[in-house]
């Protein structure tokens, strides 16, 4: 058996058998190869264990802490488990020896006593969470969005669809021949999808077009294939003198949005995100349900709007359509062409005053309609 390490602690034992303390002198075993401390060797001073030490595991021991680097606890008292527990009067003089016998001082008691270690692993907290938001969480949710079934998104979408009509939407007033005149165009364009344009192969949306009052000027997608048009937004086109081809771009660009499952992918992103925020801050209570309420606040982001944007000009070209009339529209129903009005024949319109300069640009999740529409024009957008 290895011999204690120099110096010897007094301390007081009590063995939990008996109320009367026992005089004891305390050290330490050398930590062993692959653990983090070494065990305790007690050497009672009086009485028939005198002959020998008792030794107590590393393991076993709840070892206390130095809550300051400088001014280390005067009295300690030690938990030993099994063995009953100790009342150290010299608290420096443990933690010098526990040292020297090659204990190595924990994570968390590192930030406790020294502050540049506590700034040090909370810079590498925030930029381990900011990856994980950045990269970790959009790559997990690509990967899981793979894996999510045709019924969930179409009972996800049913239900949030009738979440929207109860707070937000009406019935159609549109004429029913009308309805059938852009159902029917909907539905041609949907059969021309080519395979080249499938993100997930194998994925088969269920095509259905809905037209609802309310909500101004819109049109929307929700997971599975069911695009929505207001009623604004067909009256809209009609008052710029814009025909249904404008209207079957819009349609396009949502349905670039089904076909990339970008609100599948934001509801499981945003489901990883809060998983993982729970596991890192140890609150699992903080993990929210998905579902349909979190489906209706959820927006685009710049690359998903640039994704349908670019589905759009596929499909329209796959088709022989126009996406002139689509950029009229976008700009239209944005309000960019208030106040400044479009500029001569053909030239894209004046972009209005940005009160937010740059700073507007950085934070805005939706890239500038100006532009977007002027690539439109061009039958090209970003990174197509």
């Amino acid at each position: 058996m290895a011999g204690p390490a120099e110096p010897l602690v007094r301390a007081r034992w009590f063995d939990g058998r008996s109320s009367q303390a026992q005089r004891v002198l305390v050290g330490f075993a050398p930590a062993s190869p692959g653990q983090r401390g070494p065990d305790l060797l007690m050497h009672p001073l009086s009485g028939a264990a005198a002959a020998g030490p008792i030794r107590v595991p590393f393991k076993a021991i709840a070892w206390p802490e130095a809550w300051s680097a400088r001014r280390v606890q005067r009295t300690l008292l030690v938990d030993l488990g099994a063995h009953g527990s100790l009342e150290v009067d010299d608290g420096a003089q443990w933690h010098a020896a526990l040292a020297a016998a090659g204990a190595r001082v924990s994570l968390v008691q590192r930030m406790q006593t020294r502050w540049t270690v506590l700034a040090a692993v909370v810079v590498v907290a925030a930029v381990a969470l900011g990856l994980f938001y950045r990269y970790g969480t959009p790559w997990a949710a690509t990967q899981l969005t793979r894996q999510v079934p045709m019924g969930w998104e179409t009972d996800l979408a049913g239900r949030a669809l009738q979440e929207l009509d109860a707070r937000y939407l009406q019935p159609s007033t549109l004429p029913a021949d009308r309805q059938a005149a852009l159902r029917q165009r909907f539905e041609a364009l949907a059969q021309q999808v080519p395979a080249g344009l499938q993100r997930y192969p194998g994925y088969a949306p269920r095509w259905s077009l809905q037209f609802r009052a309310g909500m101004g000027a819109n049109a929307f997608a929700l997971p599975g294939g069911t695009v929505v048009l207001t009623d604004g937004l067909v009256q809209r086109a009609a008052a710029k003198g814009l025909g249904d081809d404008a209207l079957l771009g819009v349609l396009a660009h949502e349905m670039g949005h089904v076909i990339h499952r970008h609100t599948t992918r934001m509801v499981v992103e945003q489901g990883v995100l809060n998983i993982g925020l729970g596991l890192a801050l140890g609150d699992a209570s903080a993990i929210v349900s998905t579902g349909s309420s979190l489906l209706t606040g959820l927006a685009y982001r710049r690359n998903h709007e640039g994704e349908a944007d670019c589905f759009a000009l596929a499909l329209m070209r796959q088709g022989g359509l126009p996406t002139a009339p689509m950029a009229d529209l976008l700009v239209a129903i944005s309000g960019a062409d208030a106040g400044g009005g479009a500029g001569p024949a053909g030239a894209p319109p004046r972009k209005p005053a940005d009160a937010g300069g740059a700073w507007t640009t950085l934070l805005s999740s939706h890239p500038d309609t100006v532009e977007r529409a002027e690539r439109l024009r061009q039958t090209h957008s970003g990174s197509c």
